[in-house]
């Protein structure tokens, strides 16, 4: 009996736990109570176990975002939700009080959730980033959140920020550390760089392209660092 408590003892000690705790409360819990169980299903139909991990993506210009999964080999696009309202124009955001929602590469750890928003549900996008602190360039607390008005932010709505929030919340809850969160100007297929030839954030853009690119060529979420105050992809 005492061999069996002993083995016992050390296989709790030695086995990692399946979930992490994130921020929650009545409200994130009431959310996910109603919209886990149609998200469950589209999840499985991309053959995706609940709190699989995610990389969401965001389009200023077509106000789109989406959730993609990882079902393996390649990310699978789960779903795409239009954003009800951003501020600013395209281009980065460079200073507090400018209003202007951020563009490049971010990611959301579990601090990074607020059930207590007073948007209803909403999450730290982490600007500024290295990038941005790198370029000097100042402001916090901008955020993917609900409701439809936004000063730097990217707006979803209430119900749609339900379903977001509680994707990521269980992403992280099972072991992803940060979800990444790539904000582009636009789709960065052929030609857009003609098409935006005379704007003066055509360098920034530029530093975005080739992780547009390479998610495209290898459905994996493109590693993203700074390098002499540069954007660098540095895997597929």
């Amino acid at each position: 009996m005492a061999r069996w408590l002993l083995a016992l003892l050390l296989l709790s000690i030695v086995t990692p736990a399946l979930t992490r705790t994130v921020p929650s409360n009545d409200r994130s819990r009431q959310a996910a109570a109603r919209v886990e169980a149609s998200l469950r299903t589209q999840l499985g139909q991309l053959g995706a176990d609940w709190g699989a991990a995610l990389y969401l993506r965001i389009f200023k210009a077509s106000d789109e975002l989406e959730v993609w999964v990882d079902t393996g080999a390649r990310h699978q696009l789960l779903r795409s939700w239009p954003i009800c309202t951003w501020s600013g124009a395209l281009g980065p955001k460079q200073r507090e009080g400018d209003g202007q929602a951020p563009e490049g590469f971010y990611a959301v750890g579990p601090q990074q959730l607020n059930p207590a928003s007073n948007y209803h549900l909403s999450f730290n996008l982490g600007y500024p980033n290295a990038f941005d602190r790198a370029h000097q360039r100042t402001g916090n607390y901008l955020m993917v959140h609900g409701n439809c008005v936004s000063i730097g932010c990217y707006a979803m709505g209430d119900a749609a920020i339900e379903e977001i929030y509680t994707l990521v919340a269980a992403a992280l809850e099972h072991g992803q550390d940060r979800v990444p969160v790539h904000v582009f100007p636009f789709r960065m297929d052929s030609g857009w760089e003609q098409q935006h030839q005379d704007s003066e954030w055509l360098p920034f853009w530029r530093e975005l392209a080739p992780a547009y690119s390479a998610f495209a060529q290898n459905g994996r979420p493109p590693r993203v660092s700074v390098k002499d105050r540069r954007y660098v992809v540095v895997e597929p």
